[in-house]
C-alpha cells in the first residue's frame, strides 16, 4: 500500500492534510481530506469512453454527510440518511461550477465526484473544503482535467478577514463568501454580505485567491509524488474540418448580419439564426444529413457564437440592439393577487416573475435538521421556473438542483433587510412567467416590491443585475454587459450576478468560463453593476416607495409579550391544558418558548378583538395577586364549609360559608352556590406562611339596614380528604 500524504497551511496556522493510496483504491482517484477532527472522503470515476452522440460535459458531483460523522440519528422512521438536502445540493452546485468549466471542450465521457463527510467536531465548516478535496481527487487520477482549484470561505470577523472560519467565528461575520479558483484565475464567487462595497469584495476575493494558490501548489506536488501528471488519452470527437470551413465561409456573414440586426424578440431571433443553419443544410441530401447534421449544428453553434462576440467587440452591438450598459425596459406592479398577504409582478425585457408573500406565526417556521445544522428558519424564498417560461413544451416535475440553486441567492439577497425581531414568519413564492436573462434578478426584485406591498418593514429596497463579459483568449479588447440575455450568457465569458440596497452588496454568485480573468475587469463589472442596480431601484421606488402601513385586512395579526421565565409553565398549564384552553376560548394561536432567560410569547389572530382576549388571559396568569382587589371566580369545587373559587388562571382561594352572605347559612346547599357559577369575589388576605387565599364575597354586598354581626366561634374546617 503506498499512501501519499501532503499538508496544507491555513493562514491562521491550522494544517489540511490530503492522503492517497489507503481508501477506495478501485476509483479513478480518491482523497481523504481533514482539518482538526472534519474529515471529507472525494472520490472520482470516469468513463473509458463517451457515450454517441454526446456533445456536453457529462459531470455530476455529489456531496453528501453522514449522521454518524457527528454522532447524530437521522430522523423520521427508517433512522437512515435519504434524499440530498438543500445544504448539501447547495454544497454540490459550488463544487460543479468550479470543476465543470476546466474539463477540455473535446471530452464528454461521463463524470462522477462523490464527497462523503464522514467525520466532524462541529468546530471547522465541511463545506469550505468539498472543492479542495475533489480537485485533490482529480489530481491524483488519470482523468484529463485543467485544474487544479480549490475553494475556500472567507469571512469578515470584527473587521478582518479569516480565511475558513469556524462555525463560531461565523456567528459575528458581516461578510461570507466562497470563492473557487486555479493558481491563476478566479472561477466562482459566491455569497451573502451585510451591505458592502465593491471595493471591500474585491479585497475578500484577492484574499480567498491568496489562499487557494498555497492549496494549489500543494496539489501539484501531490501529483507529482503520486505520478498522476499524464492523463488519459481519449478521442471523444470526430472532426471534419473541411466541412468546418465550409459552415463558416457560408453561415458567418449571414449569422452576424442576424446578431447585429437588434431584434429584440427572442424568438424571433432564434428562427433567424435557425433559417440561416436550414439554408446550409438545404444542399445536402437526407443520407448525408443523417451522417454530417450532427457536425453541422454544432459548427454552426461556432459561428453564431463568434458572429455575436465580434459583433459586440466590434461594433458594440448586442444582440438586441442595446448598448453594453443599457437596461431593459422595466414595468412593474404590486398587489396583483388579491388572495395573498402581499403580491408583485416585476418584468425586465422579456424575464417576469409573479411573486407572492404570506405571513405566519411561529408554527410556519421550517424546521432544520442537517447533520451539522439544527434549528428553524423564519424567513424563506421558494423559486419556480415552469418549462413555459421559455416556451418548452414539456411536463414540470419537481424542483431541481438550479431551481433551489436561483432560490437561495435571492433569499441570501433580501433577508438582511427583514428585521431580526420581526414577529412573522415570512414565505417569498417567486414563480417565473417569462424568462430570457437573469430570472434570480428578477425574483430579488419582485420579493422586494412584495414584501413592501404586505406591509413588512424592510430596512431598505434592495434590487439585483446579472452582468456579462465578452472577452477573446489573446486580446486585450473587451466588453462588460449589463442586464445579460440568455444567449449572451450561454454564449458569453462570465454570468456575474450582484444584488443589493442603495448603500452596498446584499448577495453576489459569479461563474466564469474564460482564463485571464483579470481584478481589473472584476472591478469594472462591480461598478457597471451598481449603476444598474441603482437604476433598477429607483424603478422599484417609483412603483412603491416604502412598506405599507397596514397589513392587509386578511393577513394574521401578531402581538408579542415578554413574561418572567417563572410564570412560563403556570401559562402552558399540566400537559398544555391552560395554553391549548386559551386557543380554544379565544380562536387565536398562542406560542411560547424561552429565550435568554425571559418567556416570549406570539398571540396571532385575523381579529384584533381574540388577541386582546388573549392577552388578558395570559396577564391575568402572570399577574400576582393583591390584596383587596376584586376579581372574577369561577366556582371549581364545593365542600360543606365553602367553595375554592378560581379567581385568577391556576390560583384558587377559599370563599368560606361565613363569607358568602351577610345572613347566616347553615349548609352550602342553601347558598345555592354550584361548581361553574361565576362570582364576584374580593382577596382578603394571603396566608404568609402558607400562601392560601382567603376571599369574601359578602363584603361587596351591601350590609342590611339594622344588621349587627353576633360574636360567635367560627365552625372548624375539616380536612380535605388525602387520597392514600
Amino acid at each position: 500500500m503506498n499512501v501519499v500524504t501532503k499538508n496544507v497551511a491555513l493562514p491562521d496556522g491550522r494544517v489540511i492534510t490530503l492522503e492517497t493510496g489507503k481508501l477506495a483504491k478501485q476509483a479513478d482517484g480518491s482523497v481523504m481530506l481533514r482539518l482538526g477532527n472534519t474529515m471529507l472522503l472525494a472520490t472520482v470515476c470516469a468513463a473509458k469512453d463517451a457515450v454517441p452522440g454526446t456533445d456536453f460535459m457529462p459531470l455530476q458531483v455529489e456531496y453528501k454527510e453522514k449522521y454518524a460523522a457527528f454522532g447524530r440519528f437521522p430522523g423520521g422512521f427508517t433512522r437512515r440518511e435519504g434524499k440530498a438536502s438543500d445544504y448539501e445540493i447547495l454544497t454540490c452546485r459550488l463544487v460543479d461550477r468550479a470543476l465543470r468549466p476546466l474539463f477540455p471542450d473535446n471530452y464528454h465521457a461521463e463524470v462522477y465526484v462523490n464527497i462523503i463527510l464522514f467525520s466532524a467536531d462541529g468546530v471547522d465548516m465541511p463545506d469550505s473544503l468539498a472543492g479542495l478535496a475533489a480537485s485533490a481527487a482529480l489530481a491524483v487520477s488519470d482523468i484529463p482535467f485543467g485544474g487544479p482549484i480549490s475553494e475556500v470561505r472567507v469571512a469578515r470577523v470584527n473587521g478582518e478577514f479569516v480565511v475558513n472560519p469556524t462555525f463560531a467565528q461565523m456567528e459575528s461575520a458581516d461578510m461570507d463568501i466562497m470563492v473557487a479558483a486555479t493558481y491563476d484565475n478566479i472561477m466562482m464567487v459566491e455569497g451573502e454580505m451585510k451591505e458592502v462595497s465593491e471595493a471591500e469584495l474585491l479585497e475578500a476575493m484577492k484574499v480567498a485567491h491568496e489562499a487557494i494558490k498555497v492549496h494549489c501548489k500543494a496539489q501539484m506536488e501531490l501529483m507529482e509524488e503520486v505520478g498522476s501528471t499524464v492523463k488519459r488519452e481519449y478521442c471523444h470527437e470526430e472532426n471534419d474540418e473541411e466541412l468546418r470551413a465550409q459552415v463558416h465561409e457560408a453561415c458567418y456573414a449571414k449569422a452576424y448580419a442576424v446578431a447585429a440586426s437588434g431584434n429584440n424578440d427572442k424568438h424571433g431571433r432564434s428562427e433567424a439564426f435557425e433559417a440561416v443553419r436550414e439554408e446550409f443544410k438545404a444542399q445536402f441530401t437526407e443520407e448525408e444529413l443523417e451522417e454530417k447534421g450532427a457536425l453541422i449544428d454544432r459548427y454552426y453553434h461556432d459561428v453564431e457564437k463568434e458572429a455575436m462576440r465580434r459583433c459586440i467587440l466590434d461594433e458594440g452591438k448586442r444582440l438586441d440592439g442595446r448598448k453594453t450598459t443599457e437596461i431593459r425596459p422595466i414595468w412593474c406592479e404590486v398587489g396583483y393577487l388579491p388572495g395573498p398577504h402581499g403580491s408583485a409582478v416585476f418584468t425586465r425585457g422579456e424575464t417576469q416573475s409573479l411573486t407572492s408573500v404570506t405571513l405566519g406565526t411561529k408554527r410556519d417556521e421550517k424546521i432544520i435538521d442537517d447533520v451539522m445544522n439544527q434549528g428553524t428558519d423564519r424567513f424563506l424564498l421558494h423559486y419556480n421556473f415552469p418549462p413555459f417560461s421559455t416556451g418548452e413544451a414539456r411536463a414540470q416535475r419537481g424542483v431541481g438542483r438550479r431551481e433551489i440553486g436561483h432560490g437561495n441567492l435571492a433569499c441570501r439577497a433580501l433577508k438582511n433587510m427583514v428585521p431580526a425581531d420581526y414577529p412573522y414568519c415570512v414565505r417569498v413564492v417567486s414563480d417565473i412567467l417569462e424568462s430570457n436573462g437573469s430570472s434570480s434578478m428578477a425574483t430579488v426584485c419582485a420579493g422586494t416590491l412584495a414584501l413592501m406591498d404586505a406591509g413588512v418593514k424592510i430596512k431598505k429596497p434592495v434590487s439585483g443585475i446579472a452582468m456579462g463579459l465578452i472577452k477573446n483568449a489573446g486580446e486585450d479588447k473587451y466588453a462588460v454587459l449589463s442586464d445579460i440575455l440568455g444567449d449572451e450568457d450561454h454564449l458569453g465569458d462570465m454570468d456575474f450576478k450582484v444584488t443589493g440596497t442603495v448603500d452596498g452588496i446584499t448577495a453576489t454568485q459569479m461563474d466564469i468560463k474564460v482564463d485571464g480573468l483579470s481584478f481589473e475587469i472584476l472591478e469594472k463589472a462591480l461598478n457597471q453593476a451598481r449603476e444598474g442596480r441603482m437604476h433598477i431601484l429607483g424603478k422599484i421606488t417609483e412603483c412603491i416607495a416604502e412598506p405599507r402601513a397596514e397589513l392587509k385586512p386578511h393577513a394574521p395579526r401578531i402581538e408579542t409579550m415578554r413574561i418572567p421565565k417563572e410564570f412560563i409553565g403556570a401559562v402552558i398549564g399540566p400537559g398544555g391544558k391552560i395554553i391549548q384552553g386559551m386557543q380554544e376560548e379565544t380562536g387565536a394561536t398562542i406560542s411560547i418558548e424561552e429565550v435568554d432567560g425571559e418567556g416570549i410569547i406570539e398571540i396571532a389572530a385575523n381579529n384584533g378583538n381574540a388577541i386582546n382576549e388573549a392577552i388578558a388571559k395570559i396577564r391575568a396568569i402572570v399577574a400576582i395577586p393583591e390584596a383587596g382587589e376584586v376579581y372574577e371566580g369561577l366556582v371549581r369545587s364545593v365542600m360543606p364549609y365553602g367553595a375554592f373559587v378560581e379567581f385568577m388562571p391556576g390560583k384558587d382561594g377559599l370563599l368560606h360559608i361565613s363569607e358568602i352572605d351577610w345572613k347566616r347559612f347553615e349548609t352550602m346547599e342553601e347558598t345555592g352556590i354550584k361548581e361553574g357559577d361565576k362570582l364576584s369575589v374580593k382577596l382578603l388576605e394571603i396566608d404568609p406562611k402558607t400562601g392560601k387565599f382567603k376571599l369574601s364575597r359578602k363584603v361587596l354586598l351591601e350590609k342590611p339596614e339594622g344588621y349587627e354581626e353576633r360574636e360567635r366561634r367560627p365552625r372548624r374546617e375539616p380536612r380535605r380528604p388525602r387520597n392514600d
